[in-house]
């Protein structure tokens, strides 16, 4: 029997300091299913996680490098990247 693919997890800019990794490797959790479920089961993770996703409606994901919103499904193996808005000019 072999063991499902981790969630590959990616942190970005003010993420990554404020979780003081920049990747982690994590079981995908029971009942998560989307970009959305995902994001409210980091804010249970930790006071930091709780920190750095605490404004949930201003930080951007990407699954597999294509952008995603909160119902975009994720599934072991996945790669989620999370970073904040991003401006240019």
């Amino acid at each position: 029997m072999s063991a499902l693919a981790p969630l590959r997890l990616l942190y970005f800019a003010g993420l990554r300091e404020r979780l003081g990794t920049a990747e982690e490797a994590v079981a995908l959790p029971a009942g998560i299913a989307t970009v959305g479920d995902l994001m409210a089961w980091q804010r249970d993770r930790s006071p930091a996680h709780a920190a750095a996703f605490a404004a949930a409606a201003r930080v951007r994901c990407a699954v597999n490098q294509d952008f995603a919103q909160a119902q975009t499904p994720v599934g072991a193996g996945d790669e989620v990247a999370f970073f904040p808005p991003m401006t240019g000019g």
